[in-house]
């Protein structure tokens, strides 16, 4: 066992609501004499999201409930703070006296502004700040080209990931964070003992949305399982129905997903105990269906890595020359916009993945390429607006995935296809919903049409549409631009580009 090297230190939770398996805590654990553990409500964040019936705030909320009743279960507690955390944060040490803080990474621009302000502010103190990879399984500069160069192009990358993986093979399977034995020794000498008295800033529980400025969402009405306790009962779920994965993942009227995105999001499971588990599952059955949810898990990283590296695609294209793209922005396309939000685009599948959006926070990954290809591609409207309009509405929003989906829609990204990619709505529906039963759950007025007309309801004749009582135009949106016109119009805008 190392010798603890830090008398007292100070483990600031972040997006890895989890006390196990969790890098940065066990760094703080097992160097140090005594730990306090901290969570901020980041008023920096919370402040600025406008609609207060956010999901995600509740998620947040229930998760830290549990894992703070985890953590007096073994003798712990947890401290909680509603502030700006870069100010926050460096005060609290102050206050606790404490040698260092500790946490996870983080690799977003205004992630990495905050912690760059609570470093400096630390060491005008004389204190350290140390942060460890927890929600990548490799990050920053670990996965590179030959050249040393950062990959631009997915499958390379995805190559060089798992060429990485194997070396350390072994390695991998045994660094497991044990944060366990750590606490245990820390709390049979007192020293994970709450230190709530020592601030006037900390609240002693987990204050109620509220009192965050939040009201209830219908979360807990959508039978999500929040926390540890959920993340682990959806991944016990979906090991049993994994090997159906690939041919089931594309249908959203199915449940061939691990619904997982929004604990990995928020960190209330290990990466390194999703890796393992599909890793174990392809070796014990070579089950192709862990082999690509594997390759999810890697789309992930590979956008923490983009993000690092190109830092300018949160707001540029990841291939500066469709910078010059110009996006309709005039009042006629924010009419167009305003329907394709609000899911009135008169295409039914487009139309029912907004909804399912809007009234779950939760999109299918098929149904995210799809509208996001109609939103650039059919009404050339710029990938940013779209993206923003996900970061509001997504429970497991995530800058870099979102920004690097919604660049490869657009065609402005990390993406080996050319721009002519472009997906037709109508047969897209046909493809993956081919009963209409994800259209029929969010537009019951479109159920009498047959299975072969409901992906375009427009074409049936207007008797045949009063017969079945929805009239396109009427009780369901005639189509806002025909498919046909608007693939011609992308291929010449988008051509532009080409001829610059």
């Amino acid at each position: 066992m190392i010798t603890p090297i830090h008398q007292h230190s100070l483990f600031w939770f972040r997006r890895d609501l989890r006390h196990i398996d969790n890098a940065g805590l066990y760094h703080a654990l097992h160097t140090s004499q005594k730990v306090s553990l901290v969570f901020v409500f980041d008023r920096a964040i919370l402040d600025a999201l406008t609609n207060k019936a956010d999901r995600r705030v509740e998620f947040i909320y229930l998760s830290l409930k549990e894992l703070k009743d985890a953590l007096r279960a073994i003798g712990a507690d947890l401290l909680i703070v509603h502030a700006v955390a870069a100010v926050a944060i460096p005060q609290l040490a102050r206050q606790l006296k404490v040698d260092a803080v500790f946490c996870n990474e983080d690799y977003e621009p205004d992630a990495l502004a905050r912690d760059k302000a609570v470093a400096s502010s630390l060491k005008e103190n004389g204190q350290d700040f140390f942060a460890y990879k927890d929600q990548a399984i490799f990050a920053k500069d670990e996965v590179l080209t030959q050249n040393a160069r950062p990959f631009s192009v997915f499958t390379p990358y995805k190559n060089a990931w798992l060429r990485k993986l194997q070396n350390g093979h072994n390695d991998f399977y045994s660094r497991a964070y044990p944060t366990e034995k750590y606490f245990d020794r820390l709390v049979k000498s007192g020293s994970l003992s709450s230190s709530i008295s020592t601030s006037k800033m900390v609240l002693e529980n987990v204050p109620d949305l509220t009192q965050l400025g939040f009201v209830p969402t219908n979360l807990t009405q959508m039978a999500l399982p929040t926390g540890m306790s959920g993340a682990q009962k959806l991944l016990n779920n979906f090991s049993e129905q994994i090997d159906l994965y690939q041919q089931q993942r594309d249908f959203p009227w199915v449940k061939g997903v691990s619904y997982l995105s929004m604990h990995n999001r928020f960190g209330t499971i290990s990466p390194r105990h999703l890796v393992r588990m599909a890793l174990a599952r392809q070796i014990e059955s070579s089950s192709l269906g862990a082999q690509t949810w594997l390759n999810e898990l890697i789309w992930r990283d590979f956008y923490f890595a983009v993000l690092w590296h190109y830092p300018h695609v949160v707001s540029h294209a990841f291939k500066a020359a469709y910078d010059i793209l110009p996006w309709r922005t005039n009042q006629a396309a924010r009419v167009d916009f305003e329907l394709w939000c609000a899911g009135k685009t008169g295409y039914p599948l487009v139309d029912a993945a907004m909804q399912q959006l809007l009234q779950t926070g939760f999109m299918h990954n098929r149904l995210r390429m799809v509208v996001a290809s109609f939103l650039t591609k059919h009404l050339l409207i710029d990938w940013r607006w779209g993206a923003d309009f996900f970061a509001q509405h997504l429970n497991d929003f995530d800058l870099s995935a979102n920004n690097g989906g919604w660049q490869w829609a657009a065609s402005t990204g990390c993406d080996a296809q050319p721009y002519f990619r472009i997906f037709n709505p109508i047969i897209q529906s046909q493809k993956f919903d081919a009963q209409g039963k994800f259209i029929r759950r969010y537009f019951p007025v479109l159920s009498a049409f047959s299975n072969a007309a409901i992906h375009a309801p427009w074409t049936t004749p207007a008797m045949l549409q009063a017969d079945m009582g929805c009239v396109i135009g009427r009780d369901y949106p005639a189509p806002i631009i025909d498919h046909e016109l608007a693939r011609q119009r992308a291929l010449a805008f988008f051509a532009q580009v080409k001829q610059a």
